[in-house]
């Protein structure tokens, strides 16, 4: 072989080497520059969701609402940004475009216990017991979930408002045992529950756990209190509740109650 064939041979494999070179610059390029703008692209649309939520800890909702909308145009498969539109349509008061982003948000993601947590106290609210019930039944199988006994309570709640007290007793229960440090509504809860099933004892110990926790008592812990008292024929309390919801409570059905069972039905 001679010396210009060699260098002929030696220039063409130099040729191939800078051809491959370039051809993987320009994929990495390439899929850098494609990354990059993915990454870009989240972070606008994480920083505009920050923005709509600093917004609502504020309840400054129309801005929330301008924010989201911003983001739901970055990404309106975001099942996040619908969670967010959710509970700022709920606060507003616009309780359809509610229940439409908590059933987007679900659709894009059913592993969301938060979500479902949040939808199954907007349809509590919305006095849409049976539908409550089942959300929160999905909440609660989420063993990893930090805040389960909320779902329990939330659970023992509308099983209660179903008038299934010992289904309501079962999930509050479970919440008690997981979390029973301090919750004065918890206890309250439990309360009307062993009442309603006629466990009266149990009924008035969670009741006094209530009382050690509260000061200010609400209508029904004051009716709950005279029935109560009415059980272990303690006059003197009997008395103390209805005092008690004449002056602080005068309109309200609790005290509508009281002087129908304690007063005009004695």
């Amino acid at each position: 072989m001679t010396i210009n064939n060699k260098l002929q041979l030696t220039l063409r494999g130099v040729l191939i080497l800078v051809g491959l070179s370039l051809v993987l610059t320009g994929c990495v390029t390439t899929e850098t520059g494609v990354f990059t703008k993915k990454t870009n692209e989240t972070k606008a649309l994480g920083h505009t969701v920050q923005l709509a939520k600093r917004y609502m800890s504020e309840r400054k909702w129309e801005q929330a609402k301008r924010h989201l909308k911003i983001a739901l145009e970055m990404d309106d498969e975001s099942a996040a940004v619908h969670e967010a539109m959710a509970l700022v349509f709920q606060n507003t008061g616009e309780l359809d475009r509610a229940e439409i982003h908590y059933k987007k948000s679900l659709n894009l993601d059913p592993s969301l216990s938060r979500v479902r947590l949040n939808y199954g106290a907007y349809l509590y609210n919305s006095k849409h017991f049976n539908e409550a019930v089942k959300e929160l039944n999905i909440v609660v199988q989420d063993s990893l979930y930090e805040r389960r006994y909320v779902a329990y309570i939330n659970l023992g709640r509308s099983y209660y408002a179903l008038l299934r007290y010992a289904e309501a007793e079962k999930s509050l229960n479970t919440a008690y045992l997981m979390r029973s440090r301090h919750h004065p509504a918890l206890f309250m809860k439990m309360a009307e529950v062993y009442y309603n099933l006629g466990q009266y004892p149990k009924s008035q110990e969670f009741f006094d756990r209530y009382n050690t926790q509260v000061k200010s008592k609400s209508a029904v812990a004051l009716l709950l209190g005279a029935r109560l008292a009415k059980q272990f024929d303690d006059k003197n309390a009997i008395s103390s509740y209805g005092l008690a919801l004449k002056n602080l409570f005068p309109r309200t059905q609790q005290y509508l109650d009281y002087q129908q069972e304690f007063v005009n039905g004695s």
